[in-house]
């Protein structure tokens, strides 16, 4: 497998739940258990990028190496591309988005996900899980994922993908799509590109970050994890989910 590090974007403000890369989940800030995660996979290095001093502070405190970037990110892609730039990247290095709320990632996904970009082909790497539940794959809030032959992404929808057209589509539809989750792996070249292109008008109707790069042309090879990862973290109940998860 081809080096990779890790870069987790982690920002101090968020909407539903106020500081919550620094709020405690077994004794530990939610931020110390995503960089353990990360430390735990194959990665060469694990940066944690953020344009706070609060966060900064409390990761350089139990040994992370943090990298300051500029407050003007409007989402933790482009500020994963100014550490690469602030770091020298070169355009072949690979770099694993850790997402910062993310502390139940297991560490075996993380170079799973990296481990797509062995393929040639593939410009950008993700993860999808079959759907769980018709709720799920309901939901407007679980990212749907259709994939080619070749597990490259044909789209990326909040809506119910493919579209159920005889009695028995909703099963069979939600069979066909996966359950996308937040992680992806990007050579720094390809994440550059990606970051100076403006918002695709795919991207701006779903709200889907991702659709930028289908819109450049880009190939996002999608694989189907070892394990389930848990959720994100971002209300009080999924931090409480996080610590039962953690603590077993």
């Amino acid at each position: 497998m081809t080096d990779f590090v890790v870069v987790i974007p982690a920002r101090y403000a968020s909407t539903r739940l106020p500081a919550k890369a620094l709020r405690e989940i077994n004794g530990k800030p939610m931020l110390r258990h995503v960089y353990e995660r990360g430390s735990e996979s194959a990665a060469t290095e694990v940066v944690i990028a953020t344009d706070d001093d609060r966060i900064a502070e409390v990761a350089e405190a139990f040994g992370a190496t943090v990298c300051m970037t500029g407050n003007q990110h409007q989402s933790g892609t482009e500020r994963i591309a100014e550490v690469a730039d602030l770091l020298d990247w070169p355009d072949d290095q690979v770099v694993v988005n850790l997402q910062g709320d993310e502390p139940t990632m297991p560490a075996v996904l993380i170079d799973e996900c990296a481990a797509l970009l062995d393929d040639a082909t593939a410009d950008i790497a993700t993860l999808a899980s079959p759907f769980l539940t018709q709720d799920d794959f309901r939901n407007p809030n679980c990212v749907k994922v259709v994939r080619d032959v070749n597990d490259h992404a044909i789209y990326f929808s909040r809506a119910t993908i493919p579209y159920p057209r005889d009695d028995n589509g909703d099963e069979r539809a939600a069979i066909t799509a996966l359950h996308h989750h937040g992680i992806y792996a990007y050579r720094c070249g390809v994440l550059r590109q990606f970051v100076a292109a403006e918002p695709s008008e795919l991207e701006v109707c779903e709200q889907l970050e991702q659709l930028r790069a289908l819109s450049l042309g880009m190939t996002i090879a999608v694989g189907i994890p070892s394990e389930r990862p848990g959720a994100g973290v971002d209300t009080e109940d999924d931090l409480q989910r996080a610590a039962s998860e953690l603590g077993k």
